[in-house]
């Protein structure tokens, strides 16, 4: 049985029992269709079609892929423990009669013990944006509901296939960047692009807070008019009310991904991004 190699922090989870932070994992608000493996050992374990938003901080689930979890009584005696029947990570634990949806069972499983595969959908579209430390940039970009993957990576500059030591250099003319990739039938590129703004300071024009460098602009990378026209509206957006906006508007060029260290760091170490945070500049229906 093939098994991945885990960070301390996924390791502490799947294989000591531990809990990640209600409302910190990475599934908690995915709707996009597809199915949830063990992070572990890969083996499928739910279907997007039984997942559903039960407000307790961890993603939920109300059936699992026949005969791929197991229930033991937890050690505290109270609580039912469910694992992963082909290689016994630790799920979560499984709870039964709170009448959340007709099956009246609920899966309360940590992001960290799973690996979500999206279907792949027809017209699926991406973005590469850059805001800085491209962990905290993934972070936020990749919990919008309908964002099907994220993957970090570099972008903009004339070095191909960069290191991440290349890019840090400052020399490569490539920005830290994020590309998004998301069902437009599910979430609109404004969207996107609201949020992007709204977790990162695009008034600064030399880095992003304590990361000082070419590296950490923020850039958002448009494929055709119709994107720079919508970036520019949003821009417009926050000028009219006073604020300033560094944010450079690029021609989408040869996106780079970075090494597989990089992918997901915030999930993978259980914590969260220091120089970014979220907060609603944009008003929502």
């Amino acid at each position: 049985m093939s098994q991945r190699q885990l960070t301390p922090f996924e390791s502490w989870v799947i294989d000591q029992k531990g809990t990640e932070r209600p409302f910190t994992g990475l599934y908690v608000n995915t709707t996009a269709p597809g199915v949830y493996h063990c992070k572990k050992c890969g083996a499928a374990l739910y279907r997007s079609d039984d997942k559903f938003h039960s407000e307790c901080g961890w993603p939920s689930f109300d059936d699992e892929i026949p005969g791929a979890v197991e229930r033991k009584t937890d050690a505290d005696g109270r609580r039912t423990e469910i694992l992963c029947k082909n290689c016994g990570a630790h799920l979560g634990h499984v709870f039964q009669g709170e009448r959340l949806t007709d099956k009246n069972t609920r899966h309360c499983v940590n992001s960290v013990s799973l690996e979500f595969e999206p279907t792949k959908v027809p017209g699926v579209r991406s973005v590469v944006l850059a805001s800085g430390c491209f962990w905290g940039t993934e972070y936020y970009l990749g919990r919008i509901p309908g964002v099907l993957k994220t993957q970090v990576g570099y972008s903009g500059g004339h070095v191909e296939n960069p290191s991440y030591k290349q890019v840090c250099s400052g020399t490569t003319g490539h920005v830290e960047a994020t590309e998004v990739t998301y069902d437009p039938v599910q979430v609109d590129l404004a969207e996107i692009l609201r949020v992007f703004f709204e977790t990162h300071d695009f008034s600064q024009t030399d880095g992003q807070g304590p990361d000082i460098g070419p590296q950490y602009l923020s850039v958002l990378f448009y494929e055709n008019e119709e994107e720079k026209k919508l970036a520019e509206e949003l821009i417009e957006q926050l000028k009219a009310r006073g604020m300033k906006v560094a944010t450079e508007l690029r021609p989408r060029t040869k996106f780079w991904p970075a090494e597989d260290y990089h992918q997901h760091y915030y999930e993978r170490k259980g914590d969260i991004p220091y120089c970014h945070r979220y907060r609603q500049l944009f008003p929502r229906s």
